[in-house]
């Protein structure tokens, strides 16, 4: 079998989507079985992720690989085109690893178990499809279909206020995908052929006036997944009455969503905007960065308090996008990586000690690592992993952008120095609030009422078998980056050149070296 011609990708897309189908039809009481053949089936389609990428992929090719289009809807020039590049790859295999562990976090799950298991699936698909579809209006359709499962899992399973939080998410998100929708299908008349193929479109020569408004509509809509304020406040919302499985798909995968369409198609698409657009991006990454790790601070709820420092890390995203620099840029797409990881492992601790204490309250915990040293343990790792301790991929990620961005000759030195010192702040509120939060609940002295309430009995297997995988990679990244930047550098660094020749300074510095000492820099 010549597996150089075989379909990976749509297989890996539709092999989930194809077996959630199936569901129905297989003859379960309590839901055992159905979990079992969820399981098999996510790791099965992780296994194919692996394997495609290992065997077919080249880490030294910028370029998209494992290529594949055929025609599906010709009148509408709308086509099945899949590929994946450096910035696609690690996005992908993060999703089957993540979704693979929502699967097995969602083990106590005994309300509709079939439609649970069945939208879990459904969505695994989509969110490969996001990444790896290459036909702007086939993007926007699996942007869209992957919002009607996380809708359902919220509104069905999730807390007391489920509803309000999966309309205010839908409102939010579905809002947004139509100004993707507009942009696509101006981008796609635009000049004398009208397409929809991403690469095609990013060659097409627009004005800059054009550049900018369409970069304004996308910015738009990905400033809702990402999230970046003030169009952030549906997250706390979704997760603070999700339950652990969708915690960690919410957190490990859908915010990369934003990250990812912002490069690949602010940036790629449109360079020249982003050279004007990027001053505001830092500006708005720092404004993350600060504010979210305030609202942190100030968070009684648990699960609020990790949503928000959720939104505080993705602003370095936003700073390294902006960079200008390999290693800035590098950097933004580890820390997507790095915070899927983070992220999944924090929100499901969360959900293992709401379902022993049955409060989300910091006031009403207390005490509670002597009953739970598993947990405890595990618990501040993986806040000493979110607060960027050095060993941590988080340590190597905000350092790489932090460097990145020092190091732009894009800004002039009074911004660089103004950003990294507000940068900085931002990695100091981080550990204070994590630390408190551990305090809180674990240290100091018991909380009688609630221990004489709720049997706190300590993590079993499952739950530090899924926690220990989300370590393995944070840790392995964390000592040794090189594993995953390896990945994705060659592609980086293209896209990095082709941004630097979109900004007037930098053009003059590498043409004429003698006028960039007195050039001026975006951001003065």
């Amino acid at each position: 079998m010549n597996t150089a011609n075989f379909p990976w990708l749509t297989t890996i897309i539709l092999f989930p989507i194809a077996a959630s189908l199936l569901i129905p039809l297989i003859p379960d009481k309590d839901g055992k079985t159905v979990r079992w053949y969820a399981l098999i089936v996510g790791l099965i389609d992780f296994a194919l992720i692996v394997y495609a990428f290992y065997t077919q992929y080249d880490f030294a090719n910028p370029d998209l690989q494992l290529v594949e289009s055929y025609p599906w809807v010709p009148q509408l020039d709308l086509n099945w085109s899949v590929g994946a590049d450096g910035l696609a790859m690690p996005l992908i295999i993060l999703t089957g690893f993540i979704t693979t562990l929502a699967i097995l976090a969602a083990w106590p799950v005994t309300l509709k178990p079939r439609l649970f298991y069945f939208l879990i699936l459904a969505m695994y698909g989509g969110q490969i499809a996001v990444f790896a579809v290459q036909d702007m209006l086939l993007f926007f359709l699996v942007w869209e279909l992957e919002l009607v499962p996380i809708y359902f899992l919220l509104s069905i399973w999730g807390g007391k206020k489920r509803q309000y939080a999966a309309t205010k998410f839908i409102l939010y998100t579905a809002g947004g995908s139509l100004f993707i929708l507009l942009a696509t299908l101006t981008m796609g008349f635009y000049g004398n052929t009208v397409t929809f193929d991403m690469r095609s479109l990013a060659l097409k020569d627009y004005a800059l006036n054009f550049q900018l408004l369409m970069y304004a509509g996308f910015l738009i809509a990905y400033a809702v997944k990402l999230p970046i304020i003030p169009l952030h406040t549906w997250l706390p919302d979704a997760h603070g009455e999700a339950t652990a499985p969708v915690h960690m798909l919410l957190a490990g995968i859908l915010l990369k969503m934003g990250g990812y369409a912002l490069i690949r198609m602010n940036a790629q698409m449109l360079p020249d905007a982003h050279a004007y657009f990027a001053p505001a991006l830092v500006v708005l990454g720092v404004v993350n960065i600060i504010y979210a790790a305030l609202t942190s601070f100030a968070q009684r709820n648990l699960k609020r308090k990790i949503a928000y420092s959720s939104i505080s890390h993705m602003g370095f995203v936003l700073i390294g996008f902006a960079s200008f620099t390999d290693l800035g840029l590098s950097g933004a797409v580890l820390q997507m990586v790095s915070h899927g990881l983070i992220g999944a492992s924090l929100f499901f601790l969360v959900g293992a000690t709401y379902d022993r204490t049955h409060t989300l309250m910091l006031d009403e915990m207390g005490g509670v690592g002597k009953r739970m040293p598993k947990i405890f343990a595990m618990f501040t790792t993986c806040s000493m992993a979110s607060l960027a301790l050095p060993g941590m991929s988080g340590f190597v990620a905000e350092l790489m952008v932090f460097v990145g961005f020092a190091t732009s000759d894009a800004y002039s030195s009074t911004f660089k120095v103004i950003v990294v010192f507000l940068m900085a702040v931002g990695v100091i509120l981080t550990p204070i609030y994590l630390l408190s939060m551990l305090r809180e609940i674990f240290y100091g002295e018991e909380n009688e009422e609630l221990v004489s309430h709720q049997a706190l009995i300590d993590a079993e297997p499952r739950e530090v078998f899924i926690i220990a995988c989300l370590l393995i990679p944070i840790i392995g990244i964390g000592f040794y980056p090189k594993l995953l930047t390896q990945m994705y550098d060659a592609t980086t660094v293209q896209l990095t050149a082709r941004l630097r020749d979109s900004v007037p300074t930098l053009v003059q510095q590498k043409e004429v070296p003698t006028v960039s000492l007195n050039a001026p820099a975006i951001g003065n």
